[in-house]
């Protein structure tokens, strides 16, 4: 595959290397280990960043790396849950439109 375009045919990619305990089982120690994965690899990405401050410089291959590991967790956890990849980033941008229109962008709280 030379390049993937939809986010849902990536989670279909991602099945071909979900080789963990319980994996697809939709089980908590599924969740868990998932879950551990994504803040595993979020702080891999918070690593570059404070390199790059640090030192003033990015390592594009490997930032963009961190980023896939970051993305490959996520749309496992997408599977979990039972919900397409693409649902997610829909709902996503329709929220954030919502608190857009609303001049509720700014500020904290779930249901701003």
């Amino acid at each position: 595959m030379d390049r993937i375009y939809d986010i849902d045919d990536y989670l279909l990619e991602t099945e071909k290397t979900a080789i963990y305990p319980q994996a697809s089982s939709r089980s908590t120690e599924e969740v868990t280990y998932l879950a551990l994965g994504l803040v595993g690899e979020s702080g891999e990405v918070a690593e570059k960043v404070k390199k790059l401050i640090r030192d003033g410089n990015l390592d594009q291959d490997l930032f963009k790396k961190e980023l896939g590991d970051v993305f490959w967790y996520l749309v496992r956890l997408c599977q979990w849950a039972g919900v397409h990849p693409s649902e997610v980033l829909t709902s996503n941008i329709i929220k954030l439109k919502d608190r857009q229109n609303r001049n509720k962008l700014h500020g904290s709280g779930d249901t701003r």
